[in-house]
């Protein structure tokens, strides 16, 4: 009974041994291509390649796109128009590489259970060489995330996210250039604002801009430049409706006029009439055709004073560390003379560069608090800075007149008026500057 026992055992041990022989020697295949697994790409183009775009939809509203002889989109219909170059690239980006999400049948035979029969969009992609390729749109998929995508000639149709279709359906107004000034904003060189209070003109050199008319004065470089890219940003805000159209000529028709900006670069003079009408502005502009509605920040921009673009600093060398720095304030002169990192006084004593940067901080801080006509007389403070390695040299005097400061800068007329808190700092944080521990300069 035992031995017997014992047998039974031997037998049932070899038969495991040798099913799990079997299971370790056939395993099932492991897939080693993981694209296998992937949606299959409906499209793979080269956007360099496309040379003609038809957007056809199913209202018979159709968009045709050509790419002229320097390479640039435009409209030829619904009717002739510029095209917004980023625009026309953002839909050619989408097709060029469109992919599915899945592939729903390998080999339709009725295409009208996708929609795809009667599509609600065909888009018909020429490229060079007489290539072309027709991509169909159909209905939605039951959850609406999806839309059904077929190439004609391909027996396959694949499902599509929504907004991928979305990015390529698009309307004129979608695709047309919205500038209503096509002139770059770093090529122009003059630009003039007429409103019924003034005419200012502004001038480009290599420093920045200037004001030239009503007269020469110094500009505010930072705000006339920003009013350039506004007025250059301007861009048409409309729906595209008839309705809409006629009430924003109804609007300008009936709007104040803010201002007129002409804008010169080297090749022309572009003119860009601004008015408001309760709380929104209109434009009409010299290069496009019709009147359009625009960002309130266009208006804002050009309704501002003559002061408003002033220079109000009354130095230039900014945040660059000056060269030398000489200042006379009733008795007592100061004299300071950078070398490296060092700055030195005029007996050759090195001084403590806090003290002095705290100097400099408050020269730099001198800026009108308004602008003047008169009331400059006999100095109580000579100021003059060195700075740009002695290229630049900047003289200012600070006159008394009440309890306000008038500052004038050498050869130029105008008059600031400045805070009396801003001369009294400056006048302590010169006496302030003291000798460092160094050894003296030899």
């Amino acid at each position: 009974m035992k031995i017997s026992g014992l047998m039974v055992a031997v037998v049932i041990l070899a038969g495991l041994a040798g099913a799990l022989y079997w299971s370790n020697h056939h395993q099932p295949a492991v897939k080693t291509n993981a694209s296998t697994d992937l949606p299959p790409k409906i499209l793979s183009l080269a956007s360099a390649d496309i040379e003609k775009l038809a957007i056809k939809k199913k209202d018979g509203n159709d968009i045709l796109l050509d790419k002229n002889s320097a390479g640039k989109w435009q409209m030829t219909a619904p009717r002739p128009l510029p095209v917004d170059q980023d625009a026309a690239s953002g839909v050619l980006t989408t097709l060029s590489s469109l992919g599915s999400d899945r592939l729903v049948d390998a080999k339709a035979s009725n295409l009208q259970q996708y929609g795809l029969a009667d599509p609600s969009l065909e888009v018909d992609i020429s490229e060079k060489n007489n290539k072309n390729q027709q991509l169909l749109f159909g209905d939605n998929t039951p959850t609406g995330s999806d839309v059904y995508a077929a190439l004609t000639g391909d027996p396959r149709v694949f499902t599509v996210a929504a907004y991928e279709k979305s990015s390529i359906d698009k309307t004129p107004n979608d695709l047309r250039d919205k500038r209503l000034l096509t002139v770059e904003p770093d090529k122009v060189s003059r630009v003039e604002i007429v409103s019924k209070q003034q005419a200012v003109e502004f001038g480009r050199n290599k420093d920045g801009w200037q004001i030239l008319k009503p007269k020469p004065l110094r500009a505010n470089s930072v705000t006339v430049g920003d009013l350039v890219r506004d007025v250059t940003g301007a861009r048409m805000d409309f729906n595209g409706t008839d309705q809409d159209a006629k009430k924003v000529a109804a609007g300008f028709a009936s709007g104040s006029p803010v201002a007129t900006a002409k804008l010169t670069d080297e090749a022309a003079t572009q003119e860009l009439q601004v008015r408001k009408s309760k709380d929104d502005y209109y434009a009409k502009s010299s290069v496009v055709p019709g009147v359009y509605k625009v960002s309130s920040s266009v208006g804002q921009a050009l309704d501002k004073k003559l002061d408003d673009f002033r220079n109000k600093s009354l130095f230039d060398f900014g945040y660059s560390d000056p060269n030398k720095i000489e200042m006379h304030a009733g008795s007592k002169s100061y004299f300071f003379t950078r070398s490296g990192d060092d700055w030195w006084s005029g007996n050759s004593k090195k001084m403590d560069i806090g003290g002095v940067q705290t100097l400099i901080d408050d020269i730099r801080d001198l800026s009108a608090s308004k602008f003047v006509d008169s009331g400059y007389a006999t100095p109580v403070v000579d100021l003059t800075v060195i700075s740009n390695d002695g290229k630049r040299v900047e003289r200012v005097s600070i006159s008394k007149s009440g309890d306000q400061y008038i500052a004038k800068r050498e050869n130029e007329p105008a008059l600031y008026q400045l805070d009396s808190s801003k001369v009294e700092d400056l006048e302590k944080a010169a006496d302030d500057v003291k000798p460092s521990a160094a050894t003296p300069k030899n």
